[in-house]
């Protein structure tokens, strides 16, 4: 299919290359230029501005924006507004608030144009390893995005799909219709907030590990681990096996002491999201509650914890430290 991919940063660029390997039709814009020339060096339509993008694509055409959440999407939506034409697709793959999401359809349906909000979790990695995806909106725009979905996402190789399921669904090639608009990006907070309570207790459980070597301790009960070797040994076999921990493991192998990291640990926004959804809904969350509360902590003081944190968001989304 064809398709607009409009911020081109560390996933968008990757996505577009994806799909151009995948045999799509990607016209590629960004705000600086030398990113749009690099994707056209790969097959990319480059495109200088939104409108030369909307112009460079068929209609009813298909926009799919990975810009950063807030203030950024707000315009680009904006402008796209202006630009498109009854019928065309603008999908926001960033990070928006599910509720901003629901604002933003109704305010584009009076136009005749369509909205989809896609939470996107691959990072860095997912040009090779595939996307998760995650979407929102009508059953129509689901199908007419489907090409492109099933060629972002990692598909059925390599993980079975769990015993006793009783039809084969999108959700084993790693996408999924959850629902209507602002369902994706409500999975995806919900998503986010649990990685924060899976990344908290790795952190809390090496910093425990290092400290048991402290002098305060009784000497029969102080042991010296070598947390690289403790890493790479739960990777095998354990049942708190997981992508994050093959991330700390390669982190931990790389600079033991993780000195290169400070432990400034930002928080993204979906986190805060998942905790107020869950004051809304009368739900009790007390362990995302506390990853966030722990993320607030770290611009205090840090402790090793703070750095193992800091080293997965590297390792796994390119995050620098001092990002918000």
């Amino acid at each position: 299919m064809q398709l607009a991919m409009i911020g081109l940063g560390r996933m968008g660029a990757n996505m577009a290359r994806r799909l151009i390997a995948g045999g799509h039709q990607v016209v590629a814009f960004n705000r600086s230029r030398e990113s749009v020339d690099a994707l056209a060096k790969e097959g990319a339509t480059p495109a200088y501005s939104l409108a030369e993008a909307v112009r460079a694509l068929r209609p009813p055409r298909v926009l799919w924006l990975m810009v950063p959440s807030g203030e950024a999407t707000e315009q680009t939506v904006r402008e796209l507004a202006g630009l498109c034409a009854k019928g065309d697709l603008i999908v926001d793959g960033g990070n928006s608030h599910y509720k901003d999401d629901i604002r933003r359809a109704g305010e584009l349906a009076p136009r005749g144009l369509a909205y989809a909000d896609a939470g996107t979790s691959g990072g860095v990695w997912g040009r090779e390893r595939g996307y998760c995806l995650m979407v929102g909106g009508t059953h129509g725009d689901f199908e007419r995005l489907e090409p492109a979905l099933r060629t972002l996402a990692p598909g059925r190789s390599g993980v079975a799909p769990s015993p006793g399921r009783a039809r084969p669904t999108s959700a084993e090639e790693g996408y999924l219709h959850c629902g209507p608009v602002g369902a994706g990006h409500f999975v995806k907070m919900i998503h986010n907030g649990i990685e924060y309570g899976i990344m908290q207790a790795y952190a809390e459980g090496f910093d425990i590990l290092r400290s048991a070597a402290k002098e305060e301790l009784p000497a029969a009960q102080r042991f010296t681990f070598e947390l690289q070797e403790v890493a790479e040994l739960w990777r095998r076999g354990s049942v708190v096996g997981s992508w994050l921990l093959d991330l700390t493991a390669m982190a931990l192998a790389e600079d033991p002491e993780l000195q290169r990291y400070e432990g400034h640990v930002p928080d993204s926004g979906e986190g805060r999201w998942t905790v107020q959804a869950a004051l809304e809904e009368a739900v009790p969350a007390e362990v995302l509650t506390a990853a966030l509360y722990a993320r607030f902590r770290s611009r205090q003081s840090h402790t090793f914890a703070e750095k193992v944190l800091s080293a997965m968001r590297a390792k796994f989304g390119g995050h620098s430290e001092r990002a918000h």
